[in-house]
């Protein structure tokens, strides 16, 4: 078939985007990029409450909803005598773009895959990879200095006078940099597991 010399559909594509405009003013074209913009930047905040929220969480994965959302719920940062909660996006997510957003992409992706291939579907497969999931966000915490818990929990805002000795002991050494929340606090909002007697290889959740 001879050619007709005419350019393919993605050379065209790209020939009139970067082409300049006789139609349209220049005003008209920030315009409209400014409302392209404002509502990608209201959408994506509106998808990041949804999929931030305790219910979507809880509820969006078999396992998530059977497992670990119950044990959040009665634990203290789900439920305590001030009302006060800390919810699953506030231990587990990033507070600042863009890594709030490759967090959840991420992480999205993975626990997506991990639902298909039925990795924890059961109590008995949650529970055989309960240590090797742990370890990963305990890594994720000690990596960061448990930046999530300290936009809640401030040193110097501490009381220890209402502190046990042993508290205080460890939190001045927080304080000091030679310790990071999740060192200790390693069953505050799920069960701690149990480490296994033979290793476990917590490279990966797959």
């Amino acid at each position: 078939m001879a050619d007709s010399g005419r350019p393919g559909v993605i050379r065209r594509f790209f020939t009139w985007l970067f082409s300049p405009s006789a139609r349209w003013s220049v005003f008209a074209l920030l315009l409209v990029g400014l409302i392209i913009g404002f509502v990608a930047t209201a959408g994506t905040q509106v998808a990041m409450a949804v999929t931030g929220s305790n219910e979507f969480c809880g509820t969006a994965c078999h396992s998530h909803t059977q497992f670990v959302y119950p044990e959040y719920k009665a634990s203290v940062h789900g439920k305590n005598r001030t009302g006060v909660q800390a919810g699953c996006s506030d231990c587990h997510v990033p507070h600042t773009y863009p890594a709030k957003l490759i967090y959840k992409a991420q992480a999205g992706i993975r626990d997506a895959i991990a639902e298909a291939r039925g990795t924890i579907s059961t109590q008995e497969k949650f529970e055989a990879k309960r240590w090797e999931l742990a370890n990963h966000v305990w890594d994720e915490m000690k990596a960061n200095n448990s930046a999530n818990c300290r936009t809640c929990h401030t040193p110097e805002a501490m009381d220890a006078a209402k502190q046990n000795e042993d508290a205080v002991k460890q939190h001045k050494k927080f304080a000091a940099g030679k310790a990071t929340c999740i060192e200790c606090h390693t069953g505050v909002a799920h069960k701690e597991p149990e480490e296994p007697k033979a290793p476990v290889k917590t490279s990966s959740l797959q």
